[in-house]
C-alpha cells in the first residue's frame, strides 16, 4: 500500500492529509494556482497506482487538493474509481471545486461519505486571472442546490480578490456554508485586492449572520 501525504504548507489547517488520483494540470488554468510554483505541469492524467494507497481511519482528507478532480474534462469514471476507495476507509472527506456542477450531477455517488463539498468564490465579480474556471455564480447556485439535498457545504475565499460587499455577502450567503474560509494570495500574483476596511466589513457581516469564518494567517498581509 502506499503512504498518505501529510497535509503541509498553506494548507487548511483542519486537513490532516491530501490524496490525489488525479494529477497535472489544471484544466481551469487560474493563474494563481499554488501548482504553478512547481513549474510547467504535466498534461492531466489519472494515477491507478494511487488507488493502492491506505487512506487510514480518523483523518480529514482533502481529495484533489493539486487539481480539480470534478472539472468538465475529467472523465466520471476516474472520479468514481476515486470514490470507491474513500468508501472503504473511515475518514472525513474533503472535496472542493470551482465546477460544483459536476458534484451536483454526481451526488448519488457521493451520499455514504462524511465529508464537506466545497467552492472557492474568491469574488463576486470576472477576472482574467480567473481563467476558465466556471463563473462564481454558477459555483454558489451548484453549491446551493448541493446544500439543498444535505450535503454539508463549504466557501473558500482564497485568495481574495477586490470585491463588492453586498454582492459577495450575497453568493457567500446562498451556500448556506458549514464556515467560510478568508486567505489572501501567497504567490505575489499580482492580483486586485481589497483594502482592510472592505475585508473586515465582510468578516463582520458574515458573522453577523450566523456564519462562522476562518482566517487564514496570511490575511494579515492585507488587514494588518
Amino acid at each position: 500500500m502506499m503512504p498518505l501525504n501529510k497535509s503541509k504548507g498553506n494548507m487548511y489547517p483542519f486537513v490532516t492529509h491530501t490524496w490525489n488520483t488525479v494529477k497535472g494540470k489544471c484544466p481551469h488554468d487560474c493563474s494563481y494556482c499554488y501548482m504553478k510554483r512547481f513549474g510547467e505541469q504535466k498534461p492531466i492524467r489519472f494515477t491507478p497506482g494511487e488507488l493502492k494507497t491506505d487512506l487510514g481511519k480518523d483523518n480529514f482528507i482533502f481529495v484533489g487538493s493539486s487539481c480539480d478532480m470534478w472539472a468538465d474534462e475529467i472523465p466520471e469514471e476516474w472520479i468514481l474509481d476515486t470514490l470507491k476507495i474513500c468508501d472503504r476507509f473511515p475518514n472525513r472527506y474533503l472535496f472542493q471545486s470551482k465546477n460544483p456542477m459536476k458534484m451536483f450531477k454526481m451526488r448519488w455517488a457521493l451520499t455514504f461519505f462524511d465529508s464537506i463539498f466545497g467552492t472557492t468564490i474568491e469574488t463576486n465579480r470576472h477576472y482574467k486571472q480567473m481563467g476558465k474556471a466556471p463563473c462564481v455564480q454558477d459555483r454558489a447556485t451548484f453549491l446551493h442546490f448541493m446544500s439543498n439535498k444535505c450535503f454539508k457545504t463549504m466557501v473558500t475565499i482564497e485568495p481574495i480578490m477586490d470585491f463588492d460587499p453586498v454582492e459577495l455577502w450575497n453568493l457567500v450567503c446562498i451556500c448556506n456554508p458549514e464556515w467560510v474560509n478568508i486567505g489572501a494570495d501567497s504567490q505575489n500574483s499580482g492580483l486586485p485586492e481589497p483594502d482592510a476596511d472592505k475585508i473586515n466589513e465582510l468578516i463582520k457581516n458574515l458573522r453577523d449572520g450566523g456564519i462562522k469564518v476562518k482566517i487564514k494567517d496570511n490575511l494579515k498581509r492585507l488587514t494588518g
